[in-house]
C-alpha cells in the first residue's frame, strides 16, 4: 500500500481511532456506527424542536390580519358547500347513469369505485393542500418547482374555456325554465309554428310512423295529417325522420339549428337574452369572490338534493318504474372484462371531480391554514361519487315510466348528454299530473348543479389575474369580475348562432381532452417526486398536525400517475373524430378542435425552455435547480413562514428517497 496509514482513515469526527475496538468489529465499521449515531440524535433533536415549535404555534390561533389579505371563507361550511357544488354538476344527472346503463349496470360502479379510491380522492386532497398550505391560486402554486411554471397557465387557460363554453348549459336551462311557465308546455305538442309533418307527440307511435312514410311519396303538398299544422315541402317521405314534439322543440326551437359547421347562420336572440340573463346571474353570485359565494351555495348546492328526493319519489310512483331501476342496477359481470368500460369509468371520475383545471387550488386558497383538508376531499369526492348514483335511480325511473307509455325498449328511450336533460326528461315530465310545476322544479335543479361549476372555473381566472396584478385589480374585485363576465358574454355569442351547438360540441369535445390527464400525471410527479412526497406530507403535517397517509403517498408516486399514463395513452390510440346526430365535421373543425386542445399545453413547453435559458450554469445545474421550490413557496401564514424555510432539508436520492416518499423517513 505504499506506506498508507490505516489509522488516518478511521480518524473519523467523534472518533480518536484510539478507541477500545470490541472484538470481531473493525476500527472503521465501529466508527462509523459513532458517527451514525451522532448524526441522528441531532437528527432526532432537530425534529423535536421542530414539533414543539408546530405545536406551539398552532395553540396559538391568533393569525395576523395580513395572511389572509385575500380574503378567506367565513365559515368551514362555506368551502365544503362549494366544492361539492363545483365537483357534482348536470354531467352527473346526464351522463353517470347512461354510462353506467351502457357498461353493465351495477357492475360498473366497481371500476368507478376504484378509480374514486386510487385516483380521485388523492387528486382531490393534493390540491386542496397545495391551495391552503400556499395560499394562493393555481397561477403561482407552481413556486414549489419552478420548471413546470407553465402548468398555472395552463390551468387558468382551461378554466377560461370551460367559462366560456360551459355558460351555454345554463343558457338552455334557463330558456327551459321560462318556457315551463305556459300551458301547454310547448315541447308538449306538435301544433306549434316550428313543428314539422312528421311531429309525434307519443313516442309509441313513431315505429309505425316510419312504416307509414315508407309507404308514401309527397311531392308539393301541404299536409297536416300529423300535426294539424301547415308545413310546405318537396322531396320524399322517406327523407323525413319522424320526432317527438320535445325533440322538436329541442332541435328547431331552442337551438334552431343548422345543416353543420360551415353554415353558422345568424344570431338568435332568444339565446342571446337567456346568455345575458346567465352571465348577469354569475356575477351577481360571484361580484365580491368567496364572501358571495359562500352565501349562495347553501342555496345552490342544496336545493339540488332536496329536489333530487322529491323526483324519486314522485317516479317510485309511476308503473314501470321499477323494470326502470333494474335495468339502471342489474350487473354484466362480463362487461368487466372490456377495457374501454374501465377506461370510460377513469374518465367519468377525473372530468366530475374536477382535478387539474385550477378550481379545488382555487377555493382552498381561500381556507384557514389549519382546515382539515383530508376531510373536506373525501366528502367533496364520495359526495359526486353518490351523487352521481342517486341520480341514476330518479332518471331510470322515470325512463322506465316511459317504456311502459310507449311499450319500448327502455335502451330505446334512453340517451346521454343533453338528449337525456333537455328532450327525455322534460318529454316525461309532459305526462305527470301538473306538468308546469315539474317541469320548473326540474329545470331549477339542473341551473343550481350547473352555476355551481361555473364558479369554480370563473374564480380561478379571475384569482389568477388578482394575483398577478395585486395592486391593480386587488381592490376592484367587483370592477374585474364584471369586465370578464362581459367579456365571456362576448366571445360567447357565436354558441348562439344557428350553427353554435355544433361549435359547443367541437369545444367540448377537444377543450381538456389532452389536458386533464396529462396535467393530473405532471402534477403526481411534481409532487410526489421532484418536491418529494414526504416534504409535502411534513408540509401538510404543519397544516393539520398529523402526515399524509402511506396508502395516499402510494397512489400520489405509484399508483394514479401509472393510470394517468395509461388512461391517457388509451385516450390518445381511442381517439374518435367528434360527430353531432350524425353529422360528422369536416377537416377544417377538426384541426381547429385539434389546435384548440393544443393551445393550453403550450405554455407548459414554453415557460420551461425560459427559465431554463434565464438560469445560469451547465444544463444539469439548471434544471436541478429549477426544480426546487422558490423563495415564494411556503405557509402563507406569517408565523410558520421563517420556522419552515429554516427546517428544510436536503433532497434525498436514491433508494432514501423512494423509501421516504413512499413510506415516510426514519426518524
Amino acid at each position: 500500500m505504499g506506506g498508507f496509514k490505516f489509522e488516518n482513515v478511521y480518524n473519523f469526527p467523534g472518533c480518536s481511532g484510539k478507541d477500545e475496538v470490541p472484538e470481531g468489529e473493525s476500527p472503521k465499521w465501529r466508527c462509523r456506527k459513532k458517527t451514525m449515531t451522532m448524526a441522528q440524535q441531532q437528527e432526532e433533536e432537530a425534529e423535536k424542536l421542530r414539533l414543539s415549535s408546530v405545536e406551539e404555534m398552532q395553540m396559538d390561533n391568533h393569525d395576523e390580519p395580513q395572511d389572509y389579505h385575500r380574503g378567506t371563507w367565513t365559515r368551514k361550511c362555506d368551502f365544503l358547500l362549494s366544492i361539492v357544488g363545483y365537483s357534482v354538476g348536470v354531467s352527473n344527472i346526464w351522463r353517470f347513469p347512461y354510462l353506467c346503463m351502457r357498461n353493465g349496470g351495477g357492475a360498473f360502479l366497481i371500476p368507478f369505485f376504484f378509480f374514486l379510491v386510487f385516483c380521485g380522492i388523492p387528486l382531490f386532497f393534493m390540491e386542496l393542500c397545495l391551495g391552503q398550505f400556499s395560499g394562493v391560486s393555481s397561477l403561482f402554486v407552481w413556486s414549489l418547482c419552478p420548471l413546470f411554471k407553465g402548468l398555472g397557465y395552463l390551468m387558468v387557460i382551461v378554466s377560461f374555456l370551460m367559462s366560456w363554453y360551459y355558460i351555454m348549459v345554463l343558457v338552455w336551462v334557463i330558456y327551459y325554465l321560462v318556457n315551463s311557465f305556459f300551458d301547454p308546455l310547448p315541447w308538449s305538442v306538435c301544433t306549434n309554428s316550428w313543428n314539422t309533418p312528421f311531429c309525434i307527440e307519443d313516442r309509441g307511435k313513431i315505429n309505425a310512423t316510419k312504416s307509414f312514410l315508407n309507404n308514401l311519396t309527397l311531392v308539393d303538398g301541404n299536409s297536416s295529417m300529423l300535426t294539424g299544422s301547415n308545413y310546405s315541402f318537396n322531396a320524399s317521405a322517406d327523407s323525413f325522420t319522424p320526432a317527438t314534439a320535445a325533440k322538436e322543440f329541442w332541435q328547431l326551437n331552442v337551438l334552431q339549428i343548422s345543416s353543420g359547421f360551415g353554415d353558422l347562420g345568424g344570431i338568435r336572440w332568444h339565446l342571446v337574452l337567456a346568455l345575458a340573463a346567465a352571465w348577469v346571474l354569475v356575477f351577481l353570485c360571484l361580484m365580491k369572490g368567496v364572501k358571495s359565494v359562500g352565501k349562495v351555495v347553501y342555496v345552490t348546492a342544496l336545493v339540488p338534493y332536496v329536489l333530487l328526493t322529491i323526483f324519486l319519489i314522485r317516479g317510485l310512483l309511476l308503473p314501470g318504474a321499477v323494470d326502470g331501476i333494474l335495468f339502471y342496477l342489474t350487473p354484466d359481470f362480463k362487461r368487466l372484462l372490456d377495457f374501454q368500460v374501465w377506461l370510460e369509468a377513469g374518465i367519468q371520475v377525473f372530468y366530475s371531480l374536477g382535478p387539474a383545471w385550477g378550481g379545488l387550488i382555487t377555493m382552498s386558497s381561500y381556507n384557514k391554514f389549519t382546515n382539515n383538508c383530508l376531510r373536506d376531499a373525501i366528502i367533496g369526492s364520495m359526495a359526486d361519487a353518490l351523487t352521481s348514483f342517486y341520480g341514476g335511480f330518479v332518471i331510470f325511473s322515470v325512463l322506465g315510466y316511459m317504456a311502459y307509455e310507449s311499450k319500448l325498449p327502455i335502451n330505446e328511450v334512453a340517451t346521454s348528454g343533453p338528449g337525456l336533460a333537455l328532450v327525455a326528461y322534460p318529454e316525461a315530465i309532459t305526462k305527470l299530473p301538473l306538468p308546469q310545476l315539474w317541469a320548473v322544479l326540474f329545470f331549477v335543479m339542473l341551473l343550481a348543479l350547473g352555476i355551481d361549476s361555473q364558479f369554480g372555473t370563473f374564480e380561478t381566472v379571475s384569482s389568477g389575474l388578482v394575483d398577478a396584478f395585486p395592486r391593480l385589480l386587488g381592490k376592484r374585485k367587483v370592477l374585474l369580475t364584471a369586465a370578464l363576465s362581459l367579456l365571456l358574454f362576448i366571445l360567447g355569442l357565436p354558441f348562439t348562432t344557428n350553427g353554435g351547438m355544433y361549435i359547443f360540441q367541437l369545444v367540448d369535445w377537444y377543450a381538456a381532452s389532452l389536458c386533464v390527464l396529462l396535467t393530473c400525471f405532471l402534477e403526481c410527479i411534481i409532487v410526489g417526486w421532484l418536491y418529494g412526497a414526504d416534504r409535502f406530507s411534513r408540509d401538510v403535517e404543519l397544516m393539520m398536525g398529523r402526515p399524509v397517509p402511506i396508502i395516499i403517498r402510494l397512489c400520489w408516486c405509484v399508483i394514479t400517475p401509472l393510470i394517468m399514463l395509461i388512461a391517457f395513452t388509451a385516450t390518445m390510440m381511442n381517439y374518435q373524430p367528434p360527430t353531432y346526430e350524425g353529422y360528422t365535421y369536416p377537416a377544417m373543425a377538426r384541426a381547429f378542435g385539434l389546435l384548440l386542445s393544443v393551445i393550453p399545453i403550450i405554455p407548459v413547453p414554453v415557460f420551461m425552455v425560459l427559465q431554463i435559458a434565464q438560469a445560469k450554469g451547465p444544463i444539469v445545474n439548471r434544471i436541478w435547480k429549477l426544480t426546487q421550490p422558490t423563495l415564494e413557496w411556503g405557509p402563507h401564514i406569517s408565523k410558520y413562514r421563517k420556522m419552515y424555510q429554516a427546517s428544510v432539508s436536503p433532497r434525498l436520492q436514491g433508494r432514501k428517497l423512494v423509501q421516504a416518499n413512499l413510506f415516510g423517513a426514519k426518524q
